[in-house]
């Protein structure tokens, strides 16, 4: 009920208020805490063709940002180590340019049809060493750059996310047509740009300029 007072609002501003409001986490939530990549979780990044990666700068802005391929794309190269080609995109390079100066980074890994998720969290260098990007060509056509992450944690998520919005189920997937193409998008936020022409040169993009 709308009492006409100004009420402020409740903004918690230290751990230990932010504790005080959660239980603590359970002993199995503790343990499952890993520090190498076991052999579920290299499974798991084997089935894998999607991920989003966390960035921050050295400023604390935030950054974060999906990469897709084919399962494995990514490489386990021992059971600390994994290796993230870093494909063709818009060339902003946020989150290359965050590890250059901060190099923390969290990833979550998604299989489709699994609601658990894979989380890692540790440091990354950015590689050009040829002998480590060439491996990830696709179609003759080699990375510019890779993430070489170095794992500090690692553990499986829960599926409650996924299962609350139920992510994998066709069933709510909506209708293309129902929200503007991309093409439209831009050219309503940025003056000059023609809905149809930017539509056929994002479309040529991903039929031809993938890698």
């Amino acid at each position: 009920m709308d009492d006409g007072i100004v009420h402020a609002e409740e903004i918690v501003r230290d751990q230990a208020e932010l504790r005080s409001r959660y239980p603590e986490p359970s002993g199995l939530v503790q343990n499952k805490i890993l520090h190498r990549i076991d052999r579920h979780a290299r499974a798991f990044i084997g089935l894998s063709p999607f991920l989003v990666i966390a960035t921050a700068g050295v400023d604390g802005s935030a950054d974060a940002s999906p990469r897709g391929d084919a399962p494995g794309f990514v490489t386990v190269a021992d059971e600390t180590t994994l290796l993230i080609p870093d494909r063709r995109g818009n060339n902003l390079c946020d989150s290359l340019s965050n590890v250059v100066e901060n190099p923390k980074v969290g990833l979550v890994f998604f299989v489709p049809g699994i609601n658990e998720t894979l989380r890692v969290n540790g440091g990354a260098a950015i590689t050009t060493d040829p002998a480590v990007l060439q491996p990830m060509a696709v179609d003759g056509k080699v990375p510019t750059a890779a993430l070489r992450v170095t794992v500090d944690q690692l553990y499986f998520h829960c599926g409650k996310a996924l299962i609350r919005s139920r992510l994998w189920d066709p069933a709510v997937q909506i209708e293309r047509g129902s929200f503007p193409t991309l093409g439209k998008i831009l050219a309503d936020q940025i003056k000059g740009l023609d809905t149809a022409e930017t539509d056929t040169r994002l479309e040529n993009s991903y039929r031809n300029h993938l890698y």
